[in-house]
């Protein structure tokens, strides 16, 4: 049974959401505020580099998914796919860039993306 979440986007010039599609796996908006103080020293120290990074907390699992820096503001992660297999958790993310004409900000920015679910205790496999 697919069940549809809502995912909250996090990052320097990124607030946006979308829906998502799970199986077995709930996910749940994860505010910068609400990010875990060493999850975002790890974030803030990898930023700049395209990144993939876990975080285990209590029963918690966050998912992270950076592009690192980008010429520009004005740049989104769409999350195309989220869901439970029987050995790994997947999640399938692209960065959509600014639309032709679209004015931005003309400071680099490095987009990034967390996801809360519960710790499966499985492997997570980025795509």
């Amino acid at each position: 049974m697919f069940r549809k979440y809502l995912v909250k986007i996090c990052g320097i010039s990124l607030l946006m959401a979308g829906l998502i599609s799970g199986c077995s796996i709930e996910q749940t908006n994860v505010e910068e505020s609400e990010t875990p103080e060493e999850l975002k020293t790890m974030i803030e120290e990898k930023k700049t580099a395209d990144f993939k990074l876990t975080y285990e907390m209590a029963d918690d699992l966050y998912i992270v998914r950076g592009y690192g820096e980008q010429a520009t503001g004005g740049y989104s992660i769409c999350v195309r796919d989220c869901y439970l297999t029987t050995n790994a958790v997947v999640f399938d993310t692209e960065l959509i860039g600014p639309r032709k004409g679209e004015v931005t900000n003309a400071s680099p920015s490095c987009p990034y993306i967390v996801i809360q679910v519960k710790n499966q205790d499985k492997s997570i496999i980025f795509e």
